[in-house]
This record gives structure tokens, sequence and C-alpha cells, in this order.
């Protein structure tokens, strides 16, 4: 049996649920294997559970939640995945943050949400959609180019094809590059059209247009938050799919888990909700929070943290819906995080640019920046043009970006380098949580009467209810103490089941020492008075939904 994996490739589905499988055997007491659902082509999603069982079960610790690959080509996402999974069993006992996360919380990782796309992008002859193999919005192919590997090399490239309109030209200094031409280039250039690789289904021999994609449903608009059948790339309904029903599900049944990285790509940035409008239609603590825990995961990895509608919207008129992070923050009340790995341009260092305005227009000495870093770095991320007969268009050339190992993820020797980093990002998440711990217990008695007095505190950073935005929304349950009495014995004071509220964390304590308090609203304190014999044993049970569970017990008698 092995479980050694290396992080320089990008792994089939049998070769991860291979990784999967061998884990919990070399390390039972540490990780479990289970599948959440199956995918629409009936592959199991499998979630891993990693903890100390030692120290409890997972169901009763702070859980913190990571997904992959829901997107098919972003196949790096599924390699951060597997990177925090062996960082942490190997990491177990030897690195005191790594132990102390997995003694006292829990991870809940999906290496590959969606394992059918990254079959397709990963085949012999590859594929390349936007998520899940099911056919939407209909069932059969439109007219149009489909983007395909047409030589039969295994790579889906670019294809070029000289026409005096064209809108692309070769770079002045660097010819194998193609930039855009200038509104002014006179005419009689040397242009050429620019296109996917791929065959034209129905082609008249003049018109080229993109066919509408056979598979245009985006999983991650599938969430039910803000969801509206208008957005056709959503699904019939908000979780519709398999994959995504399975991911809500396995969630809303383990409301101890506190928050979440959902890894994608690309573009070098972690971000943040609100997609819907400005960052101050969120409660200002929660704002607060959410940018402290930015410019940690900025320190941690070189990425920016930013606002998905401040930053990073396609159009500032309108905003996606159905997205994962807007669905744990909004109705699971937890800070949720989309981190999209890998962006060429910061490594070829440019400078102030914006994430999708660059997409759409940006200076032809960006293109030679990038180009240039890869030819030293990643020569293989850009192919020379070479020539290919087309047999619908005739002669054309293929070649140019080497698009799933250039820009959707990191060249395989770079891959390491890149994902590493995130690691610490999520057990930085995973220890800011909420967590629940027996500050005292003390029995006072007088003959057979007995005044018990338990204390428990939160010793998290972030407070029980871990958002504002979960007390909205009413899904954190206050911490809840029971008192669990033998036969023979008799409660004169309190309550066999005390509710306590919601208990602060450290997120919001005053800096400057003139001003601070810190007082302590993160203990609470329960008393009863009993009646029994002395030498009786009391159970005593505090929990908290998002902040675990403490048991402990006294004996009774003259203290």
């Amino acid at each position: 049996m092995t479980t050694d994996i290396r992080f320089d490739t990008y792994y089939r589905y049998d070769a991860i649920t291979q990784f999967l499988h061998n884990w919990p055997e070399k390390y039972p007491d540490l990780c479990r294997l289970s599948s959440i659902g199956k995918s629409y082509q009936d592959r199991d999603i499998w979630l891993l559970t990693i903890t100390n069982f030692d120290t409890g079960p997972d169901t009763e610790k702070p859980a913190f939640w990571i997904d992959g690959n829901i997107h098919s080509v972003e196949l790096s996402a599924s390699s951060a995945a597997l990177y925090l999974i062996n960082h942490l069993l190997t990491h177990y006992g030897s690195d005191e943050r790594v132990t102390h996360a997995l003694d006292s919380r829990v991870f809940y990782i999906v290496p590959r949400l969606n394992p059918d796309g990254a079959e397709w992008a990963l085949a012999d002859d590859p594929i390349y959609i936007r998520s899940t193999t099911r056919p939407f919005p209909r069932t059969d192919q439109l007219d149009g180019l489909i983007r395909r590997d047409s030589d039969g090399d295994g790579r889906v490239l670019q294809m070029r094809i000289k026409d005096p309109n064209g809108a692309f030209k070769p770079h002045p200094e660097h010819p194998r590059l193609m930039i855009l031409r200038q509104p002014d280039d006179l005419p009689g250039g040397d242009y050429y059209r620019l296109l996917p690789e791929g065959k034209i289904q129905n082609y008249d021999g003049v018109t080229i247009k993109l066919a509408p994609r056979k598979q245009g449903l985006d999983m991650n608009r599938n969430f039910p938050v803000e969801w509206t059948p208008e957005q056709v790339t959503g699904g019939d309904y908000p979780a519709s799919e398999p994959e995504i029903r399975s991911a809500v599900d396995f969630i809303v049944k383990h409301p101890n888990i506190t928050g979440a990285i959902t890894f994608h790509t690309f573009s070098g940035v972690h971000l943040r909700p609100p997609t819907k409008g400005p960052e101050s239609v969120l409660p200002t603590r929660d704002l607060r929070t959410y940018k402290t825990i930015g410019r940690k995961a900025t320190e941690l990895t070189g990425y920016a943290a930013i606002s998905v509608h401040e930053d990073f919207a396609y159009d500032p008129k309108s905003y996606i819906k159905g997205t994962f992070d807007d669905w744990m923050y909004e109705h699971r009340g937890v800070y949720a995080w989309t981190t999209e790995i890998w962006s060429p341009q910061q490594q070829a260092d440019l400078k102030d640019y914006h994430y999708i305005d660059w997409m759409r227009e940006h200076s032809a000495e960006d293109d030679l920046k990038i180009i240039r870093w890869f030819e030293e770095n990643a020569p293989e991320g850009y192919v020379d043009w070479y020539e290919y007969d087309h047999p619908q268009l005739g002669k054309v050339e293929l070649g140019g970006w080497h698009d799933i190992y250039s820009w959707s993820n990191p060249p395989h020797k770079l891959l390491e380098k890149e994902i590493a980093p995130l690691a610490e990002f999520a057990l930085y998440q995973c220890l800011i949580s909420p967590r629940l711990e027996l500050h005292s217990v003390d029995v006072t008695s007088n003959g057979d009467t007995h005044r018990i007095r338990l204390v428990v505190e939160n010793t998290g950073w972030l407070p029980t209810n871990v958002t504002e935005q979960a007390l909205n929304m009413k899904i954190a349950q206050p911490v809840e103490v029971d008192l669990e009495l033998p036969e023979g014995a008799r409660l004169l004071m309190g309550e066999l089941k005390t509710f306590g509220g919601q208990l602060a964390g450290r997120d919001h304590r005053s800096a400057l020492t003139i001003w601070s308090a810190d007082v302590t609203d993160n203990r609470l304190k329960v008393e009863w008075v009993v009646a029994a014999p002395s030498g009786t044993t009391v159970n005593l049970t505090a929990q908290h939904d998002r902040a675990g569970v403490v048991r402990t017990s006294v004996v009774l008698g003259n203290h």
C-alpha cells in the first residue's frame, strides 16, 4: 500500500479515489472516507473527514469545509484540496498548529466536487466544458464551431486563419504572439482570425460562429441563494444538480461547519461576498471580520482578498446568482471564500491590472511580458504555430496558448509551489473557529444539599454564532447546558436544560489599550442546587452546534 502523492501532475478520478482510500488505511485514527452522493455520470463524490477521532467524534467539534474542481478544467483546485489533506495527515504530531487543529476541530474535504467534468478535461481526447456533463438547457448540439482536439494530439489549442479583415496580428517584436489590431491599422497587413481549435457543425462555407455549449450549465450558479430562472446557466431549480444537492445536503446536516473555502481557478485572488451589491450591505462587524481574515489570507498566500461586487463583477449592471460563497454566508452564516488559484499576470509581474476588466482590454506590452515569462519558465504553455489541413477550413495553423496548463491551471512543475500556501490559509481559518471548552466546575455541599456551578467558555477567536448574519437568519442556536440527575436526586434550583445565548470571541477586541475592556462575555455560568446523597455522580453537558460539546461529571459530597 502506498499513499505517496506528487504535486507535479494532475490526477484522474481513479487515482484520486485510490489516494482517498489509502489514507484512512494508513491514518485510521485521523481520517475517514465517505461518499456524499453520486455525480450525473454515477461517480461517487468523495469526502474525507479529518480529525483526531480519539478526542471525540467529528460532529462534536467545530468544522471547516473545503471543496475543489466544481468547474471541469479547474484541475489545480482538486490539487489544492489533496495537498491540504496530505499536509494535515503527514504533519500531525510534528506541527503544533496542525496537531492542535485536528485534536480540537475537523476538516470536511471534497477534492473533486465535479468528477465527471474533470474526467472529460483529462481524457486522451479532451472535452472542455464549464461544469457538469449533463446537457443543458437543450439535449441536442446546435450548429457552430465546437471546441475540440482536431488533429488528435491530445491538446485543445487555438486556430488562426489568414484573413485580411481579421481582428488579430502578430506582435511586431514577437511574431508567434497574436495581439489585437489597432483601430486604425491600415488594410493589407498580416491579419488573422483567431478561434478555438475545433470543428464546425453544419458549416456553410462562409460564416463561422461559436456553437452554444451543449453542456451549458454552471454548477456554481445552482446553489440556493438569489437563484432565478432567467440566469439560464443555473439549472432547472436551486440544487437541481446531484453534485450540488449532495454538498448542500451534507452542509445543512452538519451545523458544526463554521467556515469554508471553495477552490477555483484562475486569477490569484480570494473572493468574498457580497456578489449582489456593495460591501456596505454586510453587517458592519461581519465586514470588518471578513477584511481581517482577508488580510491574513494575503499575508499567507500573496493573493489579494477582495469583494466580488466591488472588484470582480463581470457586469456592473448585473450580478451572478446561486454561488457557493454567497449561499454559505447569506444562508449558513459563515465566512466563505472562493479562492481563484494561479495568475499568469502576477507571474509576469504585471502591476495594477484589474481582474475582469483586464480580460476585456489590455496592452500588447502585457501580452509580451506574459509570453516571455512562459518562454523562460514553462515553454509548454505556448505552442508554436504549425500548419494543419482542416477538413472544413482548409489550410489553417494550430498553436498558441495551451490553455489548460497555462491559464486555467499552473504548468505541472509549478503546481506545488502555487498551492502549498493555500494549506496554511485553510489551517488558519479552521483555527479561528469558535471552540466551547470547560472553564471550571465547582460543588459546595451542606449535608445532602449541593450547589453546583459550571462555567464554560468560548476559546476561539470567532464568536459562537460566527457571524451577525447567522443571528439575522436565526440559524445559530444558543449554548445549551444539560444537567443529568441519577435516580434519587432532586433538582431544588435551576433547570435541567439551560439556554445561554451566544458567547463572544476575540474578533472585535480593541487594540488600543486605554479603551480596551477584555470582559468575560466569552463565558457562561450556570448554577443548580441539588438534593442527593453524598457520593452521587452528576453528569453535565454543554453544547453549541458550531462550537462543539463539553462533557464533565462531578461527585457530590462535602467539598
